[in-house]
């Protein structure tokens, strides 16, 4: 790690103020988990690791963290067989780590449940602003118990449940932020840099680009086989707005 990348200085850059949380990292290279948990613990953070898919099922089980690391290329139970079993338990915020960078990669693992994407090797500070950022967006956003109707989405926040046209639609939680930001906002255009702090809480690493590329997940999941009925407008050069039916 002599290109500074992923080492350890002794320097105290991070910012102050960041909110102490439990973290998990699931990797199988123990120097990439060594050199996280000195670097997370040092921000502050509680810090349990897990050399495999299966060690990090059982560690979430036993302490239900509040980000997860978790790397793509393990034997046995690879990273995206892990998050499929995660999100299936929770929505906890998730960090892919990889060091594969293709396009392709990071829409498998945005559209598998991910909340983000880091491609090794990484900047230090690059990936204690990502955790930052995430965190803020997980301990800020917390949908309130209550429900949403409008004739044809139905959304109760409590369960994160939402029926689409009297059928049953299941997000994953990004996608389900974006669905909220919009109900709760109806007939409002909210431009990309609005969502992008409405869904993802801070627009570090993260381009107006995704948002378009989730504006179109969810409309593929509203309504598989017209999409483009979903009352979900684009607004050319200014952004999106949902135009409930009787709008």
């Amino acid at each position: 790690m002599s290109d500074g990348r992923v080492g350890i200085e002794r320097q105290c850059w991070y910012e102050d103020g960041m909110n102490a949380a439990r973290i998990l990292i699931v990797d199988d290279d123990p120097d990439i988990r060594k050199l996280l948990v000195e670097l997370l613990s040092r921000a502050g953070h509680q810090v349990d690791q897990a050399p495999d898919g299966r060690a990090g099922l059982r560690a979430l089980h036993a302490s239900p963290p509040d980000l997860v690391l978790l790397d793509v290329s393990m034997p046995d139970l690879d990273g995206w067989q892990t998050l499929e079993r995660i999100r299936d338990l929770s929505d906890v915020p998730v960090i892919m780590l990889t060091a594969r960078g293709q396009e392709l990669e990071r829409v498998r693992g945005l559209q598998a449940g991910a909340d983000d994407y880091v491609t090794k090797p990484f900047g230090r500070q690059e990936l204690v602003a990502r955790v930052q950022a995430l965190l803020r967006r997980s301990t800020s956003r917390g949908e309130p118990a209550e429900s949403y109707g409008d004739g044809l989405i139905t959304i109760d926040f409590a369960q994160r449940s939402v029926t689409y046209g009297g059928r049953d639609v299941a997000l994953t939680p990004l996608e389900f932020k974006l669905l909220a930001a919009f109900v709760r906002h109806p007939r409002q255009v909210l431009s990309r840099e609005q969502l992008l702090q409405l869904v993802w809480g801070d627009s570090f690493g993260v381009s107006g680009d995704q948002v378009k590329l989730y504006v179109g997940y969810l409309r593929r999941k509203l309504d598989p086989g017209a999409p483009g009925n979903v009352p979900i407008e684009t607004v050319r050069g200014f952004g999106y707005r949902y135009r409930p039916p009787s709008a």
